[in-house]
């Protein structure tokens, strides 16, 4: 024992009665929970709907779960299946053993099932959740040093790991092996891959903010920079593994997998300012289609436009009051009427209004407005030339006067100017 160095904890699962809290779990559900915060967070800021990661979350978790504990049972199968060995135990989650890669990849495979379902697009939603991830991992490896596994190499360094002596490697029969029973203290490779999680975390966000890593770059970055410090982690450690040429299979899996991240980022390296939608088909499967004012959809405008000018009536004015005649003849002859072509104006039904009291004999007693509107004749009679004005009959003004007619508003003629033509009287005098 060192005078510096990071004790293990002597425990890793506590008894609440019958229930088993075990910190390799609670690790990992602690990154979880951070991991989804952090991307809904940036699923948000991308204008994505609030707990899209959520919903997400529960096919992508599970799957991840499944792919990694796969991928360590495969990869270290002599551990579950041989001689002495009990294959129920590749069911024991809680006791360690989840392969990063089959957890990136089974999760990946679920959060694109979720994301169909919701209808979004997986890169954005890649790039949204990949600082999450390393948050994730950064944490989950906390569970190693609960657990006193995956250490690396004996060293004397001061931020050297304390392991047990139950826990240091040992053989295929359960015993420890010789060069590590007097050593104890190892390289803490939990804690160098935290802070290189965390820091890539940090990075991811910088960058992708920096350089506008979107269409999947920012998921590319983040698996280049977890592969690259992998690679050196996984150098230092000495749990059983299968070796090839002289390199764990976790190195050769690191390198592909980096190889074809950094092609990725080189691939859509032009992407920056391309822009990027968040869903695979729009929101509604409705149309913008252009909507006339008689009411029918898909019309081109500017033709529906013209068709409305050339065919649809003018309407009539909308007015309460009474239009007014025209002052003279002569106004009414410069100032003429005008109508547009092909259409009838509309005449405004005119409020009954008390006609004004014109005195016999007077100038506009011609112009004021019958008091009640007589039937239109059958056939228009003949006008009557200005020079011999029609003669008014005598007998029926003379018998019924006009102040006790009852019209007293009606107007008589007008007695003709000064030199229009012979002088004729009114009802009350004679021819």
């Amino acid at each position: 024992m060192h005078l510096a160095s990071i004790p293990s904890p002597s425990q890793g699962v506590w008894h609440l009665g019958p229930f088993p809290l075990r910190a390799y779990a609670l690790m990992i559900i602690i990154g979880v929970v951070i991991a989804v915060w952090l991307g809904e967070k940036r699923w948000t800021a991308k204008g994505g709907s609030p707990g899209t990661v959520v919903d997400v979350a529960v096919w992508a978790v599970p799957f991840g779960l499944v792919g990694g504990r796969l991928y360590h049972v495969v990869t270290d199968y002599q551990m579950y299946f041989g001689e002495g060995r009990d294959p129920l135990d590749a069911f024991k989650v809680w006791n360690g053993g989840l392969g990063i890669w089959g957890a990136v990849a089974f999760g990946a495979l679920g959060a694109w099932i979720g994301c169909r379902k919701l209808n979004v697009r997986l890169a954005p939603f890649a790039d949204a959740v990949a600082p999450g991830i390393a948050l994730a991992q950064a944490i989950g490896r906390w569970g190693n040093w609960w657990n006193q596994e995956l250490y690396g190499k004996p060293t004397d360094l001061p931020w050297a790991v304390e392991i047990d002596y139950a826990h240091r490697p040992k053989d295929a029969y359960g015993a420890v092996l010789p060069q590590y029973e007097t050593v104890g203290t190892y390289h803490p490779t939990f804690l160098y891959e935290s802070l290189w999680c965390l820091a890539l975390a940090i990075v991811v966000i910088w960058a992708g903010g920096r350089f506008n890593l979107n269409h999947g770059r920012s998921f590319a970055l983040y698996v280049a920079g977890y592969t690259l410090g992998r690679g050196w982690i996984e150098a230092l450690r000495i749990d059983p593994a299968h070796e090839f040429l002289g390199l764990r299979l976790n190195d050769y899996t690191a390198l592909v997998v980096f190889l074809g991240a950094v092609a990725y980022l080189y691939l859509n390296r032009g992407k920056a300012r391309v822009p990027e939608p968040l869903t695979l088909r729009p929101e509604t499967d409705e149309t913008d289609a252009v909507v006339e004012p008689d009411g029918e959809a898909g019309a081109d405008p500017a033709k529906g436009s013209e068709e409305t000018e050339e065919t649809s009536p003018a309407p009539a004015p909308e007015s309460d009051a009474k239009p007014e005649p025209a002052e003279t003849d002569a106004a009414a002859e410069d100032e003429p009427a005008t109508e547009p072509e092909g259409t009838e104006p509309e005449q405004a039904e005119p409020e009954h209004v008390e006609p004004e009291h014109v005195e016999p004999g007077s100038e506009t007693a011609e112009e004021a407005p019958a008091a009640e509107e007589a039937p239109e004749p059958a056939s228009e009679p003949e006008p009557v030339p200005a020079s011999e004005p029609a003669p008014v009959p005598v007998a029926e003004t003379q018998d019924v006067p006009a102040e006790e007619s009852g019209a007293e508003d009606v107007p008589g003629p007008a007695e003709p100017k000064d030199g229009d033509g012979p002088a004729v009287k009114t009802a009350k005098g004679e021819a």
